[in-house]
Parts: structure tokens; sequence; C-alpha cells
């Protein structure tokens, strides 16, 4: 008797903290489920910055020593979630961080200087093999990735969204690369979405709670980045909220990149655990199941046939 769970989520990622930002409950509401959850994450996230003053010697432009603490920030982060099965794609050290700067209209683009290894100069087919042979092996129903833009136009977040993307397509075909297992068509891919309407509510309590700082320059009833997405985008939304206590604890695992007095722990102080417990999706691939009151999927796996 195979001791495979019958539900496998797959979550493709740029850098360690990108998963627990984005789908930390959801990832601990499967574990406990007894669904299966595996992480494939593309870089170790060498160019970060780093809020820990005294960890400051790891920067790139000093020891470089920094991808190799941040992957021990991930192992502690998936020890929170209980997510036993997290890899970098290639193996460690395969892909390096690009890093990025600031467009002056406020959302990521790539850095002047990338290095030779950089993520985003990645080959796509090099790197979609490394995906298509771990979606083979784990074939999973539903993949989760960023959208088109990477959530806010980090290079190394759209090269995941296009890596995701074109290797769930060639392993779906049986005569490609047979050398890499046995075909399979992921059944549902999603995008993860922060909703907007949750966002601006979010907003308005921290504003009325006194505080400016946290996602400053954000208005509640004025213009939202990209990453916020209109709720008519949206087509599920995970309740997680009695595991949003693993999600803060994988959160504070990435120290180097999350303090305990940034934005989102402020949010959740000012607004409660279900600031961060309900994790929104875009479907970008397959039909939506059965909806909920609220007119979205209340889990990923909907209407799937185990």
């Amino acid at each position: 008797m195979s001791d495979t769970p019958a539900q496998r989520l797959l979550l493709v990622h740029a850098h360690p903290d990108d998963e627990s930002i984005g789908q930390g409950a959801t990832m601990a509401k499967y574990v406990a489920e007894g669904r299966g959850v595996t992480l494939v994450t593309c870089t170790a996230g060498e160019m970060g910055e780093i809020l820990v003053p005294e960890l400051e010697h790891l920067a790139a432009d000093r020891d470089d020593k920094l991808g190799e603490h941040r992957r021990g920030e991930l192992a502690d982060a998936m020890a929170e979630l209980g997510v036993t099965d997290h890899r970098f794609l290639g193996g460690f050290g395969r892909f390096r961080d690009s890093g990025m700067k600031w467009h002056a209209e406020g959302y990521a683009i790539a850095a002047d200087d990338i290095h030779d290894n950089a993520f985003w100069r990645a080959d796509l087919t090099e790197a979609a093999d490394l995906l298509v042979e771990i979606i083979r092996e784990v074939r999973p129903q539903v993949l989760v990735t960023y959208d088109q833009f990477g959530g806010y136009g980090h290079p190394d977040h759209i090269q995941a969204h296009r890596v995701a993307t074109y290797g769930a397509a060639l392993a779906a075909v049986p005569s490609y690369r047979t050398d890499l297992g046995e075909s399979w068509d992921v059944p549902k891919i999603y995008w993860g979405a922060m909703s907007e309407s949750r966002m601006r509510a979010g907003l308005r309590a921290l504003r009325a709670a006194g505080d400016t700082t946290s996602f400053e320059g954000m208005d509640p009833d004025g213009p939202l980045p990209h990453f916020v997405t209109p709720d008519d985008n949206l087509a599920a939304m995970v309740d997680a909220e009695d595991h949003v206590d693993k999600k803060m604890a994988a959160l504070a695992a990435h120290k180097t990149q999350i303090t305990m007095d940034g934005p989102f722990f402020a949010l959740s102080n000012n607004v409660g655990s279900h600031a961060w417990g309900a994790e929104f999706y875009r479907i970008a691939k397959g039909e939506q199941g059965p909806l909920g009151d609220d007119g979205l999927e209340t889990d990923l796996f909907a209407g799937i046939d185990s």
C-alpha cells in the first residue's frame, strides 16, 4: 500500500520567505489534513536585504553567505508549517537570486548588475526541465505560483511564473523527455493573490489604530499595488485561520527578511488572525469546483477526483 497522499499540492516560489507570506496558512492546513505539500524554491535569496544588524556581514557585497543562512531559515519555517518535502530547483545553489531595484512607479525591475548565474538569466527550457522531473515524480493535482508580473515585478518571481507555466505544459507531453519520468498533466494551476477588499479593510484598521508606517504609502481608499487583486478576479479562498499561528511562526523564522514589528505582524495584531488566515487565489488552469457562500472555491482541490 502506497503512503503517497491522495491529494498533492506543489508550490513554485522564487526565494525563501515567499512561500510563508503567500501560502503559509494553506500549506499548514493541508499538511494537517494529510495532504501532500511539496515546495520548490528557485533561489536561496542571496541578494535579499538583511534586517538583522549583527548578520549584515552575510550580504552579497561582503561575505556573500546570506543564501546559506536563508537555507536554514527556510528549513525552520517549513518545520513550523509541517512541510517535509521542500527542494531547491536543480539543487541548492543551481540558480542565484537575481536581485532587483525599484522603478520610479513603485514596482520592482531587474537590477543594473546581475550575476552570471542569476535565475533571471536562466535558460527557460533548462530550468523548466528541472521542474518537469519534479512534477512527474510528485504528480500534483494542484500547482501554485505567481501571476505573470510576479506579484510586484521582481524578476525572479516573473521567472518562477514562466518556469512553472512552461514546466507544467512540458510535463504533460507524453513524448517529451521521457527520461524525466512518465507524463503528468497538472489538473489545476493557481496564481497566489491578495483580495482588494480584505487589503483595504486591513489598511483602514491599521490607520484607525494609529499605524501610519505599516504598508507605507498605501491609501485604504486610493490606488493599490499590482499584487492586490480585484475581488472579481479571485477564484478561491482557503480559510486556514485555525493555522495562522503556524504561518506567523514561519514568517518569524525568516529573521533576516521579516521583523516582528513589521507590517505582517502589525496587520495581524490590529485586525486579528483572519488577516493572514484567509489566502486567496486566481485560477490559471482547470475549472472551478463547488463554490462557497461567497462565490469562491474553499478548497484548491475542489472538483478534482482523487
